[in-house]
């Protein structure tokens, strides 16, 4: 059926909101606009005049189409070579979505994106809708055909599961270049005392090769574990480069709305570094290296200005 100006428009209009919620859903932004275009083909063959409220419509079309995703990324998850962490997003990308409030900048935090692999499919539905969305519990559970006390029980049951009892510090972009600024000097500085002094007791370190670049299976736990294994990250050496494809330059920058270091080679970006920052100090590294999820980051990062590299690496 051949859409009319109107109908395009009025799709158009929804897509940063489809995005927003694909992403959050799915922690993965290209899965997540593969579920939009899903929706806009399934808008295009519907009949439009009998649809009352677009934005209900299409958010219940796009919501099933993730659902059937994550069911089935979870059985893709088991056979994942090694860690598996979300796609992160830049500063500035519009995929991020709103982010007027605590909650919806805390919803697309990289952290809360790793914690809700915790959820079941409907638990993060439900939690993405009400936190980041400010959806009513009435539309979230027509959306998943389920009764209006279902959803609130489901809602304070999926709160429970993100939440892992540290605050999370909210964060300036000043305040966040000056935190990456600390951590690199104390990186390269040669001795692990630095680092110590700036990471929590249980911090911890993880990284996503996705068996395409190396990263260890399992997380580093503990600050002295981790400064150890940073203090190794940064010290150069000519293997480090080979993996890399050159000397990588330091940035800092945001992601997900956190203070994160991007590692660039010749425009290209090889790692994006998200720091997890608590009022005692970094309790989390999530490394995300696999080139297959830095492909949206590289056209971010082609796309904007960034000024001189901090450092460059190896």
């Amino acid at each position: 059926m051949a859409l009319t100006m109107n109908d395009m428009d009025r799709f158009k209009a929804s897509m940063p909101r489809l995005e927003a919620i694909a992403y959050r859903l799915l922690g993965s932004a290209s899965d997540a606009e593969d579920a939009v275009q899903d929706t806009f083909l399934r808008w295009q063959a519907a009949d439009l005049d009998r649809i009352e409220v677009p934005e209900a419509w299409l958010t219940k079309v796009l919501t099933n189409l993730c659902l059937n995703q994550l069911t089935s990324a979870r059985a893709r998850r088991e056979t994942y070579v090694g860690q598996w962490l979300p796609e992160p997003l830049l500063a500035g990308d519009p995929m991020l979505g709103p982010a007027d409030t605590v909650e919806q900048r805390e919803s697309v935090s990289y952290a809360v994106l790793a914690l809700m692999e915790r959820l079941s499919p409907n638990e993060r539905v439900v939690y993405v809708l009400r936190e980041a969305f400010d959806y009513p519990h009435r539309r979230i559970a027509e959306i998943l055909d389920i009764t209006e006390a279902a959803s609130q029980q489901i809602f304070h049951r999926a709160k429970k599961h993100v939440s892992d009892g540290k605050a999370r510090t909210e964060i300036d972009e000043a305040a966040a270049r000056r935190i990456v600024e600390e951590f690199l000097a104390a990186a390269t500085s040669g001795r692990t005392e630095p680092l110590v002094r700036l990471l929590t007791d249980d911090a911890v370190s993880i990284g996503d090769g996705g068996g395409k670049v190396p990263a260890r299976a399992k997380a580093f736990e503990g600050a002295l574990a981790v400064a150890k294994f940073m203090r190794g990250l940064f010290k150069p050496g000519k293997a480090k480069r080979a993996i890399a494809g050159g000397s990588p330059e330091m940035y800092a920058t945001t992601a997900n709305g956190a203070p994160a270091v991007v590692a660039v080679v010749d425009g290209r970006v090889i790692g994006v570094m998200c720091l997890e920052v608590t009022s005692e100090g970094i309790a989390a590294f999530r490394n995300q290296v696999n080139p297959d999820k830095l492909e949206r980051a590289t056209r971010r990062w082609a796309a904007t200005e960034h000024g001189e590299p901090l450092l460059i690496a190896f």
